[in-house]
């Protein structure tokens, strides 16, 4: 079932009424952070570690969000309740607020507020990661020291325009390279290879999300024994890898068919992916994993 309210500044409002300005900057400019979150069986996925980085994008673009981070929590909280939901796929936005048509961000008096909730279970069904099929991208990353995907904002034009490319090559997805030509990430997830039963990992030098999903598969192959390595990878390295997966919030654990056609491994998923995906499918539904919906009335972060 849909959910059937939105939070909006503060209110729950119908979600057929849940609108913003049209003079907002979030909407003109794409000044604006957001958070892509998951619920499993009732418990909100890493909520904490997403809050966090809600607000560390906030600061970097010097946007003041007007909740604390207890109230935001709360609200993402209250938000699933309200639409009476477990399973779920949770969009947090703040953006400039409304100002004007000049790009001056002092124009915006008040930060703009909203938190969307969808029903949503795949982790929990399929026994195996769907496998997808890239490209690389012929546009780069957006460099560190330019519009840093560092920074979760809702200026995505540098990964819509690699997801064309991708769909008009009759692909699902396409790899960035860095501004160096080494392996960035894919369009809203990041990038793993094993190559001799080690993993590794592009790094933060290349303008990678750090990515939620991304940390705790990182923990979870060192709880396995899995050597796993963040450092630079190059588009060699993908290309000849013994296997290749995307992970990130929403798309949770994808295994790499081919990258510009070129096969990778001998199948996909391949051995080791399956394994890392059956236990981040367990790992999802650990009560130190997430955050309770309905045992709590309130959450300290």
């Amino acid at each position: 079932m849909a959910p059937a309210v939105v939070f909006v500044d503060g209110r729950f409002v119908d979600k057929h009424k849940a609108v913003v300005s049209v003079f907002d900057h979030g909407l003109l400019y794409g000044d604006g952070v957001f958070e892509g979150i998951r619920a499993y069986g009732g418990s909100v996925f890493r909520l904490n570690e997403h809050m966090k980085r809600l607000y560390d994008s906030a600061k970097y673009i010097h946007l003041s969000i007007p909740l604390s981070r207890h109230e935001f929590t709360e609200a993402v909280l209250e938000t699933l309740r309200k639409n009476r939901l477990k399973d779920a796929y949770i969009r947090v936005v703040v953006t400039r607020g409304a100002g004007d048509l000049g790009v001056d961000p002092s124009l915006c008096k008040h930060p703009t507020v909203f938190i969307i909730a969808e029903p949503m279970t795949t982790a929990l069904g399929p026994k195996e990661p769907r496998s997808v099929r890239l490209i690389i991208a012929s546009l780069r990353r957006d460099a560190v020291d330019s519009t840093s995907h560092e920074i979760k904002s809702l200026n995505y034009l540098n990964t819509i325009l690699a997801k064309i490319e991708a769909k008009n090559a009759g692909v699902d997805d396409a790899i960035f390279l860095d501004h160096r030509g080494f392996v960035s990430e894919a369009s809203v997830t990041n990038v793993f290879i094993v190559k001799e039963g080690k993993v590794a990992t592009p790094s933060s030098a290349a303008g990678i999300l750090h990515g939620i999903t991304r940390q705790r598969l990182i923990r979870l192959c060192s709880d396995l024994a899995i050597e796993v390595e963040e450092r630079d990878v190059t588009p060699f390295e993908l290309v000849t890898a013994d296997e290749a997966f995307l992970a990130g919030t929403k798309s949770e654990i994808l295994a790499v068919e081919s990258v510009g056609g070129t096969r990778i491994g001998i199948a996909s998923p391949g051995p080791l992916t399956k394994r890392i995906y059956a236990e981040f499918c367990k790992a999802v539904l650990r009560p130190e994993e997430g955050t309770p919906i309905y045992e709590a009335e309130s959450v300290s972060v």
